[in-house]
């Protein structure tokens, strides 16, 4: 089993990282709260989305790619009624669950669900979760876990074109055995979707924050920065 150092040898970096936590977390309420208010959106973007709060609706389905750090994304998601979806989700990770200190191959499987719980014209919410079990390679060891992550996240359409997003995750996973225990990431954020047509989309969304390991009375700085397309059919 891996144990990527000890917590002697990693330098002790959660005061730093929970000061760019407090400061991003009322950042991102802000713009929230600005955006949010009447008058602000145009149009609702497409009626749907991979990254923001809005449901593709029942009967469409999903396809989304994603690339950049820590690694590859590959998702299929249903709607199953107006205001859930289900699907699933392959990851291929060069970076350890977005440590930006750690570049361990790994791979993920997850389901992929989420639940709308608002909406009006200028803004959603909704809330989504990904369970599944990973592996990651290390120096000859397999790590074997169980990701629980969950998130909330607010969808606000700019123009018909364009849907932006905000969001608090906590990608919450487990490593099984002696080692590194369980993680609790604790990220915020923001993305966009822009809609090339009524089917295809251009995406980016960005999360960070620290990931605590009370095993190791330690954390690490963890990031989420991923471009790419999603396609309703």
């Amino acid at each position: 089993m891996s144990r990527l150092g000890s917590p002697l040898a990693a330098p002790r970096v959660a005061p730093v990282e929970r000061i760019r936590v407090k400061r991003l977390v009322p950042g991102v309420l802000l713009a929230c709260c600005l955006m949010a208010l009447p008058g602000t959106a145009l149009a609702r973007g497409q009626g749907w989305s991979v990254l923001a709060a809005d449901t593709l609706g029942r009967g469409n389905t999903a396809f989304s790619g994603q690339i950049g750090w820590p690694g590859l994304t590959l998702g299929v998601l249903h709607g199953s009624s107006e205001r859930f979806d289900i699907g699933g989700k392959f990851s291929f990770n060069w970076g350890r669950e977005g440590w930006v200190r750690h570049t361990s191959p790994g791979i993920k499987l997850q389901a992929w669900m989420r639940l709308e719980l608002a909406k009006t014209n200028q803004v959603s919410f909704a809330l989504t979760f990904q369970p599944g079990p990973l592996f990651y390679f290390d120096d000859g060891d397999t790590d074997v876990g169980l990701a629980l992550p969950v998130a909330f996240v607010v969808g606000i359409p700019v123009s018909s074109a364009l849907m932006v997003n905000v969001g608090i995750d906590m990608p919450f996973h487990v490593y099984f055995g002696e080692g590194i225990g369980p993680v609790i990431p604790i990220l915020v954020g923001g993305g966009l979707e822009y809609f090339i047509d009524s089917r295809l989309a251009a995406t980016f969304n960005l999360r960070m924050g620290p990931s605590l390991i009370p095993d190791w009375d330690e954390s690490e700085f963890a990031m989420e920065a991923l471009f790419g397309i999603a396609y309703r059919f």
